[in-house]
């Protein structure tokens, strides 16, 4: 019974205390302290011969602290009963868990052969992990380990040259090096790690002078607004009637200067349609006779299929369109529903788009807009795709009102600021609910409401045309990291085979 408890039940509850501490590193209000040191548990766990269902238990307990807000959104508008949205939680972070499970397993042997390997294998088999999750079965690149480090000074700017790839790989660096530290007793493996991490954050810091370099594309006005509209759990003419009336007195007043851009959050005019309804398109033309551009959201409906479109309409261009091209499984979408038609019962309010066929460019004043609508700005390829067709200005609108006052609308946006780094591109962000901010090129936060604040930001945007590293080969980072971590667990597996 001793040897059980000490052999088997101990790690597993350190495991289950290790993910739940790495989850507070994107909480809320991220206790950004514990991210130097918060994978330590994990990386100690390795050398067991269990690693791969501790490293399950360390992910199950991650997930579930870091996205509870899911079972509640399931339950409100998926109206499933509480016990069975709980259990798509728990179903939800078994599989995401299980990523970590994965790590876990590849990077056992070269841990357990201690020195350079142990500081080199487990951080680059990390970030090919989280390539992997990004695409695999669509893809859930979210709470992304350099996420963890976005107030830290240098990591943003970093990100443009290395990506948030590239930044998940130090932060793995610095926790192996203390892990390391631990098991052999010795203060070397952090001396080691700690010193070019150091020099690569100071050159993030030292590029800033880069990012602030003028602009070759003109200034223009921006206006974002957040109406800060619920969303509705039944239908109510009244209350859809006083939303829409909030959002026009509000754009209204945000039409303050000549040629600005008014940028709407997703599901603002909710459910009139741009292509359906001409009350919709005669008001939009108001604010253009008034000399402003309206960028909105508005489901489009074809024979195609329906989707879901960031419109743009201006005096000089008329109406350009993009089509989300990454949908979100069971809400805009309920995947394998021709095979498992049970599923579509899990998920009543789940719509049936189709999804975008590829980048497509927004023209306003001298800017080339690229546009990501809600889910889309986690991903980090997309984006910089986008910006490599001549984006000079990104902007990117959502509804996070399905998840309250809770970590994910702040998770999401954590995001929306690297893609802004890695691309050194000005983010319009504008949220229905919150979080809507102006970020700029080197990520950093220019203004912002927060959630459940009601207002406009109001700001002078200048458009980019140059390329980052990270725009030219986002793949880069992750490829390399995959080609080394494989390298790593050959010679590890090899060393244990001769020994």
């Amino acid at each position: 019974m001793r040897r059980f408890i000490v052999h088997e039940l101990v790690p597993a509850l350190l495991a289950l205390a290790g993910g739940a501490i790495w989850a507070l590193c994107f909480a809320r209000q991220p206790l950004n302290v514990l991210s130097w040191m918060a994978l330590v548990p994990l990386l100690l766990l390795l050398g067991h011969r269990r690693a791969w269902l501790l490293g399950l238990l360390h992910g199950l307990a991650f997930w579930l602290v870091s996205i509870p807000w899911i079972a509640p959104t399931l339950e409100t508008y998926g109206q499933l009963p509480s016990w069975m949205a709980r259990l798509a939680l728990v179903a939800a972070c078994i599989y995401l868990g299980s990523y970590t499970g994965l790590f876990a397993a590849l990077a056992r042997s070269t841990w357990q052969r201690g020195g350079v390997l142990a500081l080199i294998g487990p951080p680059t088999l990390w970030v090919a992990v989280e390539w992997l999750r990004t695409y695999l079965l669509g893809g859930f690149p979210w709470n992304l380990a350099a996420y963890a480090w976005v107030e830290l000074p240098g990591a943003l700017p970093l990100a443009a040259w290395i990506g948030c790839y590239g930044v998940s790989l130090l932060l793995l660096v610095a926790n192996s090096g203390l892990a390391r530290a631990v098991v052999d007793r010795r203060w070397q493996p952090v001396a080691l790690t700690a010193g070019p991490i150091a020099l690569l954050l100071a050159l993030g810091v030292w590029s800033l002078a880069w990012t602030g370099r003028t602009s070759d594309v003109d200034v223009d006005p921006v206006r974002v607004l957040q109406p800060n509209i619920q969303n509705l759990v039944e239908w109510d003419r009244d209350q859809v009637e006083t939303n829409y009336g909030k959002l026009l007195e509000l754009s209204g007043r945000a039409c303050n200067a000549a040629g600005a851009l008014l940028v709407w959050p997703e599901s603002a005019a909710w459910p009139y349609s741009y292509g359906r309804d001409a009350g919709l398109r005669s008001d939009v033309g108001r604010l253009v006779e008034s000399g402003c551009s309206v960028l909105l959201n508005s489901v489009l409906e074809s024979a195609e299929g329906d989707t879901n479109s960031a419109i743009l309409v201006t005096t000089a261009e008329g109406v350009a369109r993009y089509d989300k091209r990454h949908l979100v499984p069971f809400g805009e979408f309920v995947p394998l529903a021709q095979w498992l038609p049970f599923l579509d019962k899990l998920a009543r309010n789940a719509g049936d788009y189709a999804a975008g066929r590829g980048p497509a460019l927004l023209r306003w004043s001298e800017q080339q807009i690229g546009a990501a609508i809600c889910f889309e700005i986690v991903y980090p390829a997309p984006v910089a795709e986008q910006v490599r067709q001549g984006a000079t200005l990104l902007v990117t609108i959502t509804n996070d009102a399905w998840y309250g006052d809770s970590s994910a609308p702040w998770q999401h946006y954590r995001a929306a600021r690297f893609r802004a780094a890695e691309n050194r591109r000005t983010v319009l962000r504008s949220a229905i609910t919150g979080v809507s901010a102006i970020i700029r090129p080197d990520g950093s936060v220019q203004q912002q409401l927060g959630v459940g604040e009601e207002g406009v930001l109001e700001a002078l945007v200048a458009g980019r045309s140059d390329l980052t590293l990270f725009t030219r080969a986002p793949w880069l980072v992750p490829l390399l990291c995959s080609i080394v971590g494989g390298f790593a667990i050959f010679v590890g597996r090899r060393r244990q085979r001769s020994s």
